[in-house]
């Protein structure tokens, strides 16, 4: 179904939106057009939240476009932030104790997986861990054991030789649903946060904080992090170009992300 085709019933209090692959062009930037239609949306009263697996390092790159309200769920959930304020308004992170045991069973599950951990402070790495994103000064490189001394908001690790897909299912087997895992890249690249921490569970805590019910929500993605989101939200739109376990399971599909898609849905759904 087009999006011209499947407008909301009524008009969402909330809007909830991915980033990279969603509002953000292939280029890294977001168009004229998309910063004028969030801002319109945003003066109706209807705030936009930005809701991404990136880092808050990356996430700040965006945020001149996040609106008054200023609040982003940042790491796939384990981060609400305060944009206004600069500061954390909630932290869901993984225990260090339980993280270094699933690090250990799954190398021992899967040799030549190699890890490094997201926290408020910046990234830590494996010498193993070969990094595709240029990385700040700051970058520590050291053994998991040494980096994750401390909650971690996420966990990633990498495979050079599995598929994503198959790198995830056999994540999957070892983790047994004590952590989530997830993935948003075209490598095999695995994004795990903590016990039930996915967007849609920290999206879900902040509507209820704002007085938002789901069916209010309307939400936009395009990679197997965003399917929690976009399957709670009672309106959901994947890309054009999303995955297909997101075309799946969103109930409208929106002309993709350098087309525009986000901001061209939201201009037929709130006239303007």
């Amino acid at each position: 179904m087009s999006a011209a085709e499947s407008s909301p019933a009524h008009r969402p209090r909330l809007v909830a939106t991915d980033l990279d692959g969603t509002l953000v062009r292939s280029d890294g930037t977001v168009s004229p057009y998309t910063r004028e239609v969030l801002t319109q949306v945003e003066r109706l009263g209807v705030p936009v939240v930005f809701v991404t697996g990136r880092p808050l390092r990356w996430a700040e790159e965006v945020f001149e476009y996040v609106g008054d309200h200023g609040l982003a769920v940042v790491s796939n959930g384990a981060l609400v932030w305060d944009v206004a304020g600069a500061r954390p308004r909630l932290e869901r992170p993984i225990d260090p104790a339980l993280g270094l045991e699933m690090c250990r069973m799954l190398r021992e599950a899967v040799p030549g997986t190699s890890y490094a951990v997201e926290t408020l402070a910046g990234i830590g790495l494996e010498p193993a861990f070969l990094e595709r994103h240029p990385l700040p000064e700051e970058a520590r490189r050291a053994e998991i054991e040494q980096l994750f001394t401390e909650p971690a908001l996420k966990l990633l690790a990498r495979h050079e030789r599995l598929a994503p897909q198959e790198f995830w299912d056999l994540a999957e087997e070892v983790v047994r649903g004590r952590l989530v895992i997830t993935w948003s890249s075209a490598t095999a690249l695995l994004e795990i946060s903590g016990p039930e921490v996915t967007k849609a569970t920290t999206l879900a805590l902040l509507c209820a904080e704002l007085g938002v019910a789901a069916g209010d929500v309307l939400a936009f993605g395009d990679m197997p992090n965003d399917l929690p989101m976009l399957r709670w939200a009672g309106t959901s739109y994947a890309m054009a170009d999303a995955h297909p376990t997101v075309t799946e399971a969103a109930s409208h599909v929106a002309p993709g992300h350098d087309e525009d898609g986000v901001a061209r849905v939201l201009a037929g759904v709130f006239d303007l």
